[in-house]
């Protein structure tokens, strides 16, 4: 083995990096070269001297780690750091001129600075998603290990499997037995007692990740320092699977390292300006899309025989029961053929979804699609049954069927949008619906429900998963 890992390394020593490596290395010169590109082109178009804005800009964007794919995985992280280096850019910028004996005005500062921060924040979303793309599409991934081969492992790698959008592949798990999960059968498995460093090496993983649930703390500290010490990079799972990290400060506690958690908001402040921006937009839409409702009252009257709007009973915050409104999109008999589409049902648990719904009307077919039925539910908003953004409301026929953990989701009003809106619509799966559900209700705050109702736009407009 010994011998092995020093023919290896003498290879490595010799040979170019691998494919990945250069691939993930090319993705972040495209990035520089996009960065200076950008500043340039703005230092240009606000009268700053080029040369020095380009280099002032460029070296404040490496010194905050804006090239660093672990340092910005967070859009919210690396928009912070984009406004801290661009403020350090001007002051380079200013401190540069100034000592050139070429002070620049401060109007044309200004004017540059805001144009660098405006145009860097698109650059790097539009990067973002085109890395996403390439990440889907199996390129750019990291390979890395995973340590342990418990419950938590197997879900981290299960995590990896599944959405490479994350930029992680599996190259092994570091434990001392195989893990449970048949599904990752032939994966490598390298001895954490033994040379965990030249096993790494020996299977190409370029980090590691913790299950810190699965590793005792003697072994993980040991782990961190031998592995920290080799230059591979080193992440430790919380073990909190559904925290939003916005509410986790990394602080010390004596000798220890600890993680405190920030309540969520359930009164106060924050519940009277989500419920003040309800009212607000939810009433600006209803006065803005009233031509519109009149329209699609009319198109649903001619296009079958019934009412124009559908009432249904769910439930809402605290288990209150309420009346929901939508655009009728089935034929007025509806729910009394459900039970003959019975085997025809595609969800899974308590929900019912058929792609194919023969009791959808015409008009109703297309009022899904663009999810103009749901318009009416902003009635329910200003009546305070409903939030514009909140967990999928639920039918009475589907919380009896409740796991007890499943009620925590009454917390909070159901919603016109939310999660399960922008990642899934129809496609998704009962288990996915429970997870954004219970996610949305331990992490809620406005400024996620701003970012929600943002992204509740293009998720309409594409008709993903709508049916």
């Amino acid at each position: 083995m010994h011998v092995a890992v020093e023919a290896l390394e003498r290879a490595l020593a010799l040979a170019p990096p691998p494919a990945p490596v250069r691939s993930r290395r090319l993705a972040r010169a495209a990035v520089a070269v996009a960065d200076g590109t950008v500043v340039a082109l703005c230092a240009w178009l606000g009268g700053a001297p080029v040369l020095a804005a380009t280099a002032a800009w460029t070296i404040a964007l490496a010194r905050y780690g804006l090239r660093r794919s672990r340092v910005v995985a967070s859009p919210r992280v690396e928009l912070v750091r984009l406004v801290h280096a661009v403020a350090a850019g001007a002051a380079g910028v200013a401190v540069g001129t100034y000592a050139l004996d070429r002070p620049l005005p401060r109007p044309t500062l200004a004017a540059t600075t805001g144009l660098v921060l405006v145009a860097l924040a698109v650059e790097r979303l539009a990067a973002r998603h085109v890395f996403r793309a390439l990440r889907r599409r199996g390129r750019l991934l990291r390979p890395v290990a995973v340590v342990g081969t418990g419950a938590e492992a197997v879900a981290l790698a299960t995590a990896f499997r599944d959405d490479p959008a994350l930029g992680y592949r599996l190259a092994a798990f570091v434990g001392d037995a195989p893990p449970p999960d048949a599904g990752f059968d032939g994966t490598p498995v390298v001895p954490r007692h033994g040379k965990v460093v030249e096993g790494l090496q020996l299977v190409g993983a370029e980090g590691v990740v913790v299950a810190t649930t699965d590793v005792d703390p003697a072994t993980c500290n040991r782990l961190v320092r031998r592995l920290g010490d080799a230059g591979i990079h080193v992440e430790l799972s919380t073990g909190l699977a559904d925290v939003d990290s916005r509410r986790l400060t990394v602080r010390p506690l004596g000798r220890f390292t600890v993680v405190a958690v920030d309540p969520v908001a359930r009164g106060g402040r924050p519940v009277a300006a989500k419920r003040a921006f309800d009212l607000v937009v939810a009433g600006a839409v209803l006065v803005a899309v009233a031509p519109l409702l009149v329209l699609v009252a009319l198109a649903v009257k001619l296009d079958s025989p019934g009412p124009v709007l559908y009432r249904q009973e769910r439930v809402g915050r605290r288990g209150r029961r309420f009346t929901m409104l939508k655009f009728r999109s089935m034929v007025a008999d509806a729910e009394a053929q459900q039970a003959a589409l019975a085997a025809a049902n595609e969800a899974d648990g308590p929900l019912f979804k058929v792609r194919h719904d023969p009791r959808v009307t015409r008009v109703g077919r297309v009022l899904r699609r663009l999810s103009l039925d749901e318009l009416p539910q902003l009635v329910n908003v200003l009546r305070g049954e409903m939030s514009l953004v909140g967990p999928r409301p639920a039918l009475p026929s589907e919380v009896v069927q409740w796991e007890p953990e499943l009620f925590d989701r009454l917390r909070v009003l159901p919603g016109i949008t939310g999660l399960w809106q922008v990642r899934g619509r129809s496609e998704a799966r009962f288990a996915d619906y429970r997870r954004w559900d219970l996610y949305y209700a331990d992490n809620w705050s406005l400024g996620h429900d701003l970012a929600i109702v943002i992204r509740t736009i293009p998720a309409v407009l594409s008709r993903r998963g709508a049916y």
